[in-house]
């Protein structure tokens, strides 16, 4: 036992792990030195160490084997209410068991506590997955660098190496732990030195404002080695987050840089207003004004004095970069020069813009005078204010002239959009008609003329047919309706045409051609009125002379025809009546395909 207890607290294991993995090796060693495949068991008393196998065995009356079998005298010896055909489980410890079983014994005790092991530095480490390691540099080769965290190594990849950074062996070094694996040499942990959370980790360290939750890092943009963006808020009144980061003459954040080697960090007030977001961000350059331009999106046009454009943008657009990463908008970045000489051209060009800022002329002029006479990298604080205000001006005005004409592209399809309650009348009402349903006594035809004078009939076409069967009431009525609703609804379902009819006159009869009709399909009662309801929406054919029976028969069979193609619904996703259309299929004469909305 003292040797057990020494092994746990070496190898830092529970005592428990330890003992199940003695008692499986002595079952393990058992087996191998005396054989069997019965049931066996083996228990290491806690006080002395003592080890204890048990065997079970069958009870018989003639014993043939010992290994597995007792007699019925014996067993009962040990449990007198024993009988023949029970197992029963006896002690079974051979005398010179430690000598036979330990070096059966040692090589499993080995890999079950090496398991142990492994698993137990997993699960620790497992839990420390994005946080920050200790570790001494054991050994650096061109793709990696290894770093010894006590009693398990983690690897620092190339690829996650600051780029400016140089590695010696027995370096003191600090890292994220990014990932956590499991595999049959132990867990395989992966840090890095450039990831952004290493930063946040830092700062947990160094400020105890952001550790106790006085202060929020909202967002971090990070190039490693060069230069990091850190925005800070506080969630406590009267607490300066920048100042609590930066710390009593830059202490706490000169400790971040050393232990980065030199990296550069800004730390920015974060702010619910973007624009103000925006402007604290390019720090430390000072900025003018910010305009936004989410439709194109998340773009921000930023505006700069001529002699700060350079420290705006950075080096190599390095804080421009960062600035964007931070907030997550675009930001494109313009002189003052630049930027009021766009917004003079653009008052010149468009007129609703001129019309607009008319009343602040006399701040236009000025800029004029102050954009042609002085140098650009010379402009006092005054003139700057005063450029500043006149591309305000102009960006506000446009802001108010796209507002309005999104309002007005809103009312034009809301128009189009769903229909009204007055155009929900007319659908059910023609919906009554179709369905052979008696109208109220309140709702007569010129009722319903009165309603299809109020919409906006579509135009007629540019042709005169030259005959056409008179219409009976309640075909006039369903015309009426069904017109009506679809222009109200200003959707182009069919063509409408509405035939002039001469009854004074004799119709002169020309013999057509007529198409090639598709047998018609069975209709309820409901069908055929509504097929007879579309044959007025679609354009009449002259046939040759016939009774005016023979003649209306055709005409609902060939739109009976038309009705196998083309349907009218409601759609109530939409909010409008929209026209369904099937066609033929391709492979075969008969066949059609299932009815699909027109685009």
């Amino acid at each position: 036992m003292a040797a057990i207890q020494q092994v746990c607290s070496e190898r830092q294991l529970p005592v428990e792990m330890v003992l199940e993995a003695v008692e499986v090796a002595l079952i393990s060693a058992y087996k191998r030195n005396f054989g069997g495949n019965y049931s066996i068991t083996a228990q290491i008393d806690a006080k002395s160490g003592e080890p204890i196998v048990n065997v079970e065995k069958f009870v018989v009356h003639q014993v043939q084997d010992e290994r597995s079998e007792i007699s019925l005298d014996e067993a009962r010896a040990i449990y007198p209410q024993v009988k023949v055909g029970h197992f029963i489980s006896i002690k079974s410890t051979p005398a010179d068991f430690g000598r036979i079983a330990a070096q059966t014994a040692k090589q499993v005790i080995l890999q079950r506590i090496r398991e142990a092991e492994r698993d137990a530095l997993y699960n620790a480490y497992a839990e420390r997955e994005g946080e920050i390691v200790n570790g001494t540099v054991h050994k650096v080769d061109h793709r990696q660098v290894t770093l010894s965290l006590g009693n398990v190594e983690a690897i620092l990849p190339r690829e996650e190496q600051i780029p400016n950074e140089r590695y010696a062996e027995g370096q003191r070094l600090k890292a994220f732990v990014s990932s956590v694996v499991r595999s049959s040499r132990g867990p395989q942990i992966l840090v890095s030195r450039i990831h952004r959370n290493l930063l946040r980790r830092l700062l947990e360290v160094e400020v105890p404002e952001i550790y106790n939750g006085t202060v929020e890092v909202k967002s971090i943009a990070r190039e490693a080695g060069y230069r990091s963006k850190i925005a800070v808020s506080a969630l406590q009144d009267g607490v300066d987050p920048v100042g609590s980061c930066v710390g009593m003459r830059g202490t706490r954040i000169q400790n971040i840089v050393n232990e980065l080697h030199g990296e550069k960090i800004d730390v920015v007030q974060w702010n619910p207003d973007i624009g103000y977001f925006i402007a604290n961000a390019l720090s430390p350059a000072k900025v003018m004004n910010v305009m936004l331009y989410d439709e194109r999106g998340k773009t921000a046009v930023v505006v700069v004095p001529d002699k700060q454009l350079s420290l705006a943008i950075g080096k190599e657009g390095q804080n421009a970069r960062l600035a964007a990463k931070l907030t997550g908008w675009r930001i494109d970045i313009k002189s003052a020069f630049e930027a009021t000489s766009e917004v003079l051209v653009r008052i010149k060009k468009d007129e609703a813009i001129r019309e607009r800022v008319a009343h602040r002329a006399e701040i236009f002029n000025m800029a004029t005078a102050i954009i042609g006479e002085k140098d650009p990298l010379h402009f006092t604080d005054g003139e700057l204010k005063l450029l500043s205000e006149a591309v305000e001006i102009v960006n506000s005005a446009e802001m108010i002239i796209r507002r309005e004409r999104k309002g007005k592209i809103g009312e034009s399809k809301s128009k189009r959009g769903a229909p009204s309650i007055e155009h929900m009348d007319i659908l059910a009402k023609a919906e009554a008609i179709l369905t052979g349903k008696t109208l109220p006594s309140s709702e007569s035809l010129a009722d319903l003329e009165l309603i299809e004078q109020e919409i906006q009939a579509e135009p007629e076409p540019e042709f005169e047919l030259e005959e056409e069967a008179p219409l009976s009431e309640l075909d006039a009525l369903a015309l009426s309706v069904l017109s009506g609703a679809a222009n109200a609804l200003d959707e182009e379902i069919l063509p409408v045409v509405q035939p002039e009819i001469k009854p004074e006159l004799k119709p002169e009869i020309k013999p057509v051609v007529p198409e090639p009709v598709v047998s018609p399909v069975k209709a309820t009662e409901k069908d055929e009125l509504m097929a007879k309801a579309e044959a007025l929406l679609v354009e009449p054919q002259v046939f040759e002379e016939e009774t005016d029976e023979l003649l209306l028969k055709r005409q609902q069979d060939k739109k009976k025809e038309r009705l196998k193609k083309r349907r009218l619904v409601y759609d109530e996703n939409l909010g409008e009546v929209v026209a369904e259309r099937r066609r033929k299929d391709s492979r075969s004469e008969t066949k059609w395909t299932d009815y699909t909305t027109d685009d």
